[in-house]
């Protein structure tokens, strides 16, 4: 009962995350990205600072560990990576499934950044192709032109590609503060400061409230991505992470690209290119040569699990 659980639990988390860029990209037609993405952690912060305050015995955070790691969620896990993410969905040309195919290049950075951030631990050559494999994915992705590098669609896809990076850097950034704070209540904390830094950023870009237009698909839109997409989102994301281990969870942004174009497909009338599917394949595959030792690993002991008693 417990394995399908845990699959059931996934397969939410991936359909969650990955139509959560289809209700981005419909709630663009009705608020400013930036603010956009501002309005949603409003909401979603004070959601989950609610859940912080029922559930955890600490739901302030203290002491300068703690701050610290509240403030790299605020500014790369959140703020940087909704603000790039939101203004990249903005060009009409990317659609919901390129955009997470593109964020589905995290795990890959994150690789790359823990070897960055951590000397002892070293690429082997088979590393260095997966890396090179990723990247050459966004490229295929974005369609680079050489003769033409500031075209609207490249430009739109790598601030999307830069928010992947500041969610990669968030993460092994956040891994290296020696913080024992509860995760609900980083996360609360987190959102609210990105919350506030994401408004500072979208009063600079000149974004108005004025320009906001209320209607049902909006609301609809923010309720969604607030809601699910955030708060239950990322509970589910963390009881997982637990379950699972962070190779496994990994993997949830590599299904999530399916439902991110399904959902564009029913509710967008998107259709995914061949550049989105050829940019898929090259950065899973870079995941899986940077991840080949962990994922033996994982395989070798789900076929031990699998030859003893089932829970």
């Amino acid at each position: 009962m417990t394995r399908y659980r845990t699959f059931g639990l996934f397969v939410f988390l991936a359909a969650v995350w990955g139509s959560a860029f289809m209700a981005i990209k419909a709630g663009l037609e009705f608020f400013p990205p930036v603010l956009f993405a501002a309005v949603r952690y409003d909401i979603a912060g004070v959601v989950m600072l609610a859940y912080a305050v029922y559930t955890t015995d600490d739901p302030v955070p203290r002491g300068r560990a703690q701050w610290t790691d509240v403030a790299i969620g605020a500014v790369l896990l959140i703020a940087a990576y909704h603000a790039l993410l939101f203004v990249g969905q903005t060009d009409p040309t990317v659609t919901s499934a390129a955009a997470a195919v593109v964020v589905s290049l995290s795990p890959v950075l994150t690789t790359g950044f823990a070897r960055a951030f951590l000397p002892s631990e070293r690429l082997t050559a088979l590393g260095v192709v997966g890396m090179v494999l990723g990247l050459v994915g966004v490229a295929v992705l974005s369609e680079l032109d050489p003769s033409n590098l500031l075209a609207g669609s490249t430009v739109a896809k790598l601030l999307i590609f830069g928010a992947a990076a500041a969610f990669a850097l968030g993460s092994v950034l956040s891994r290296r503060v020696d913080s024992d704070l509860p995760i609900a209540t980083m996360e609360a904390w987190a959102m609210l400061g990105g919350a506030v830094i994401m408004h500072c950023v979208s009063l600079g870009m000149g974004e108005s409230v004025g320009s906001v237009v209320l209607t049902g698909e909006a609301i609809a839109a923010l309720a969604y991505l607030s809601l699910a997409a955030s708060a239950v989102g990322f509970l589910v994301y963390f009881e997982l992470l637990e379950r699972l281990g962070p190779i496994e969870i990994n993997l949830v942004s590599y299904v999530a690209p399916v439902f991110a174009a399904l959902s564009g497909w029913m509710f967008l009338t998107e259709v995914p290119t061949a550049a989105t599917g050829g940019g898929f394949v090259l950065i899973f595959a870079g995941f899986v040569l940077l991840k080949r030792r962990a994922i033996r690993a994982e395989i070798a002991a789900l076929t031990e699990t699998d030859g003893g008693t089932a829970d």
